[in-house]
This record gives C-alpha cells, structure tokens and sequence, in this order.
C-alpha cells in the first residue's frame, strides 16, 4: 500500500538517547496527539509534544548475564531503523526518533522480537526512496521523507492481533519535522502511560513491550 501524507509539522522538543535498538522506544506523550489531517503549516498543536529514550527496564533485562531460563525470553516491541539519503541500507537507529532527518532519507518501524540470542530484524521492505517518494515533488520549506512500517513476523504476533500489510509512505513534512513528527503525522501512536511506545495503527491492540518465550519459528534459524 503506497499513499502520500501531507501535513506541516514543526519538529517537536525531545530530550534522551537511545543506545540500543534492541530495546523498544520510548515516547513520553504529554496530552493527546492530534492525528487528524489538518493544512499544510510549519505548526504543530501544542499539544502534541514527545520525549524519546530507552526503556530502562528491558534494557537492563537484555545486559545482565541469563540465567538457562531467562535466555529462552525476550521482547516484542516496535524497532526503529533508519535510512539516510542515498542510501539503500536499513541501520538500527542509535537515538530515539528525536533527532534531525534529510529530505531523502527513510524511516522504518518494524514489530520485531529480540533477545540475548536473537537479534532484532530491520524492515523487509529495502528503504528505497525513490520507489517510495519518486512521484511526489518536493516544495519549497518542505522535505519528503519516506516511510517504512512492517508489522513483522506472524510467529509474534499477540494472540488476537492480526498481522497487517506493510505499509510504505512517502510524508511531505516541515522542514524541522523529526523521526517522531512523521510517523505521528501519518500514523496513529499509541503509548502507555510511562511513554513507552506500544503500537502503531492499532497493531498490537492492547499489549506494550510484552516479555514472552522465544518462538520456536525464531529460535530454528539460530
């Protein structure tokens, strides 16, 4: 499914690193997101405002040392890579999505599992933004971003959860926009009360950062 969003958003104020990817994001959202379209303005409502970072209980759950049990777990989350222009690589993001994107360069989200022994996995759509942007001219104070959203591997998907369709998207966005000013812009986020992220479009519906045994369909390819 290829769709273009267009919405002007002014890039939000955020603060923290994120020094691992195998840990989810976290987003601190402070009132509600506005995820209707509105015009194309350099404005975001006040409102809407994150903070992104890691999340310090899984990451301190996937440095100690396992015990036989705990190595046999780990976590489902949603992952963030990134693309630069030019580039035809996913790259685990080294910081939140709170950093400055060219316009060029792709975003990927995937609902990925990763523990002590099982990495996770980037986006299986290959950031090409020529294929994802190539139709959509480029305006003046405005970037375009691609924007890559993989709902990952059925074998960890919650029970109930429906795996969707990837989503790519090419997002016309302010200037300043940042990695989480255009996924809020063309996606629906959900988070917990902590921050952290837990789903995107409604994917997964109710669970945030489950720990849950490695599938066996996962632990095979090791």
């Amino acid at each position: 499914m290829k769709t273009n969003t267009r919405r002007g958003l002014r890039g939000v104020v955020a603060k923290g690193l994120c020094l691992k990817l195998a840990t989810p994001v976290r987003l601190l959202l402070i009132g509600a997101p506005e995820m209707k379209m509105v015009r194309k303005e350099r404005t975001i409502p006040k409102k809407l405002a994150f903070l992104a970072g890691l999340s310090c209980a899984i990451l301190a759950a996937t440095t100690i040392t396992p015990t036989a049990q705990a190595a046999e777990k780990g976590y489902r989350y949603w992952g963030y890579y990134q693309a630069g222009a030019n580039s035809t690589q996913w790259k685990a993001a080294m910081t939140g999505p709170t950093v400055d994107i060219a316009d060029g360069s792709v975003e990927g989200w995937i609902f990925t599992f990763s523990s002590n022994d099982i990495p996770s996995t980037p986006p299986s759509v290959k950031p090409r933004f020529e294929a994802i942007c190539g139709k959509t001219k480029s305006e003046a104070g405005f970037k375009r971003i691609g924007l890559v959203i993989d709902f990952g591997n059925p074998a960890i998907s919650p029970k109930g959860d429906k795996v969707r369709a990837t989503i790519t998207r090419c997002v016309v966005t302010a200037e300043e926009s940042q990695g989480i000013d255009v996924l809020a812009q063309a996606l629906k986020v959900r988070t917990d009360k902590s921050g952290l992220l837990c789903g995107i479009n409604g994917y997964p519906a109710k669970e945030c950062g489950a720990e849950i045994a490695a599938p066996k369909a996962l632990t095979k390819k090791k």
